[in-house]
């Protein structure tokens, strides 16, 4: 999902940011997530940040939301020249459990059944 992410225009990215088109931006994440994850899974949440200046390459940073059912994870991705990377902010179940290793294996599941796998055909016999 990044890859895809990565294609876009570093330029789009600063446009849409710093004019406050968030709805181009968002349908833009859409779009790069729908090969991965089930629609509504992975979108835009508050916005984003254009980090550009007149002495280094410019960083991107998105405000994600990843909303499997029964939890979601208020993220940043941040998008370099040189990688990219994620800062988890929040974490809310919707029936949580008092053992966090049991939350972690939740989240692990949904996240799991959430994303959209490649299969293969079936041989025709």
């Amino acid at each position: 999902m990044v890859g895809e992410l990565r294609l876009i225009d570093v330029a789009d990215y600063i446009a849409f940011i710093r004019l406050e088109h968030f709805a181009c931006l968002s349908d833009l994440v859409d779009s790069a997530v729908e090969l991965f994850f089930m629609p509504g899974t992975l979108r835009l949440g508050h916005g984003g940040e254009a980090h550009v200046d007149w002495s280094g390459s410019p960083r991107i940073v998105l405000d994600l939301e990843l909303r499997p059912p029964g939890v979601t994870v208020y993220f940043q991705l941040t998008l370099s020249e040189l990688g990219a990377s994620v800062a988890v902010n929040y974490v809310s179940f919707e029936k949580p459990g008092e053992d966090p290793e049991r939350n972690t294996a939740l989240l692990e599941a949904v996240i799991e059944e959430a994303r959209i796998r490649k299969v293969e055909p079936l041989a025709y016999r």
